[in-house]
């Protein structure tokens, strides 16, 4: 039996309970995303870190073991990755999803190359999936907080950004906030990005059992973006944010943002530039999502900013703006905003 005292646990292994009893299994039953597996790391490539389950970046080396769990990818600025059946895997993300890398930005470095060296079991040899530690799905609230959403139009557009400056102004007014991830990659970077902005609760797609969210049936993800949202109202937020990743584009958010209006009272959009900003809002607006402000990077250049709020008619918030006071008024909506003159 493989020792894994010395292995490196990722961050998507988070939520496994009494990990020092867990063991090498075997590799004779075929892996599911949300699979959780052992492997050996043969050659070190990306960034060359791990996440470990609190989030902190531990230095990999060839020979390492690490428990991962297999999942997909879908990050226009990194990699792209799928889950397949067989030894030969990659890393790809950080936080520990195993996958096969199939392209990748010209602005990665290829990705570590790993051999899968067997199932992680449990005391009872059984194989482990993150679905074994999810979280139940509560029932709906007896009252639901205040649910503002926040999409953008790609990856590295500002959301996370633009959550946490609401997270901070929900803060600072003596609220107390709440934040989920619905979508994406596990990571620990976000989740503390929410906690250093103030939230007081927060969970992620990882509570409820997934890796990453890329593949999953919608019908999950639907689910989930609900649990989610009533698991902070259970845990006692008293406003709450929801950030979907990816741009509108992507099948899953674009998806999950229709269903926006049945599960949040407004949305933010995150974007880059003005031309990002009108597209967004259109596509937004088709949906029947209302959008309340729109953010992210395009906020960074004063006439950038001015140029968004000319074509689409939506104040335009900085994060230090919603960290400002701009947050606890959008809670009340767009016409409250507007009386408190805040652009």
């Amino acid at each position: 039996m493989r020792d894994l005292s010395t292995a490196k646990w990722s961050h998507v292994t988070r939520g496994v309970t009494a990990p020092g009893r867990c063991r090498l299994g075997g590799l004779a039953t075929p892996h599911r995303p949300g699979d959780l597996v052992v492997a050996g790391v043969d050659r070190v490539g990306g960034g060359g870190r791990l996440e470990d389950t609190h989030g902190r970046r531990v230095r990999l080396r060839t020979g390492d073991l690490v428990v991962g769990a297999c999942g997909n990818r879908y990050a226009t600025d990194s990699y792209e990755g799928y889950h397949r059946p067989g030894p030969r895997a990659h890393l790809l993300t950080s936080g520990g999803v195993i996958g096969t890398a199939v392209s990748w930005h010209t602005g990665c470095t290829a990705p570590t190359e790993l051999t899968i060296l067997g199932a992680l079991a449990g005391e009872d040899d059984r194989p482990l999936s993150l679905d074994r530690f999810a979280r139940p799905a509560p029932p709906p609230p007896a009252e639901r907080p205040r649910v503002l959403a926040v999409v953008g139009s790609s990856m590295n557009a500002g959301k996370t950004t633009t959550a946490a400056g609401l997270l901070t102004g929900w803060a600072r007014a003596g609220l107390v906030p709440g934040a989920a991830k619905v979508t994406g990659t596990g990571s620990g970077k976000d989740r503390w990005a929410y906690l250093d902005a103030g939230a007081r609760h927060v969970t992620d797609f990882l509570d409820f059992g997934m890796p990453s969210t890329f593949g999953y049936p919608v019908e999950r993800l639907l689910a989930a973006m609900t649990a989610m949202r009533d698991a902070l109202a259970h845990d006692g937020a008293g406003a709450i944010v929801l950030e979907l990743a990816d741009g509108l584009l992507q099948h899953e958010t674009r998806t999950l943002t229709a269903a926006l209006p049945e599960v949040c009272d407004g949305v933010v959009l995150a974007v880059g530039d003005a031309l990002a900003a009108s597209a967004g809002v259109d596509l937004l607006s088709a949906l029947g999502v209302r959008v309340l402000a729109v953010s992210g990077l395009v906020t960074a250049g004063p006439l950038a900013a001015r140029e968004a709020a000319a074509v689409t008619g939506l104040p335009v918030l900085s994060p230090a703006r919603l960290a400002d006071g701009a947050a606890v008024e959008l809670l009340a909506g767009p016409v409250a905003l507007a009386t408190a003159g805040g652009r």
